[in-house]
């Protein structure tokens, strides 16, 4: 499914510069996603080394399908990665579907930067994919990730629900089959 990467960056929303991920984003990202706050509700291993791993499957996805998940500055400071959101292809019951992800550096949480960028993967997958539905899943704990993906537009999709060990993963959908 390659796509232009030149439709998808960079993206600018009325706070926020959506850029693609480049090798030199990479202290950044071990940086947020090894930040113990930004793992509150990950039951998964999230130490430098597991940052390190996913921040080469984030890259490994703009190389091959011409999208992803973006970095993300304040326009008013573009040099400084506060975050990374976007959409990445995954298959959820057998079928492709485009994932929405938000992580984002905590000295930045409250200002509604998850949500103004989840909105724009969101509405850019809907353009560019109509036919590939956007999931964000979370775990049942996590309200804050909850509150973004509905915002986001997302809907609850309990439907989609499954268990991971003692936590439930909860689902929300746009596009998805009833």
């Amino acid at each position: 499914m390659r796509h232009n990467s030149q439709v998808w960056s960079p993206v600018t929303t009325e706070r926020l510069l959506l850029r693609r991920l480049e090798p030199e984003d990479r202290e950044d990202a071990v940086r947020i996603h090894a930040d113990p706050r930004t793992n509150r509700y990950n039951p998964d291993d999230f130490s430098a080394a597991a940052a390190e791993v996913l921040f080469e499957m984030f890259l490994e996805h703009w190389n091959r399908e011409g999208f992803g998940y973006w970095a993300v500055a304040e326009r008013a400071a573009p040099q400084t990665v506060i975050g990374f959101t976007g959409l990445h292809l995954g298959r959820v019951d057998g079928r492709e579907i485009l994932n929405l992800y938000y992580r984002y550096d905590p000295a930045v949480w409250g200002r509604g930067y998850a949500t103004e960028g989840a909105a724009e993967a969101v509405r850019r997958g809907l353009v560019h994919f109509p036919d590939v539905p956007v999931l964000a899943r979370t775990n049942d704990l996590n309200r804050p990730s909850q509150h973004t993906a509905l915002a986001a537009g997302l809907l609850r999709r309990a439907d989609l629900d499954r268990r991971s060990g003692e936590r439930l993963n909860v689902y929300f959908a746009l596009g998805w089959p009833d």
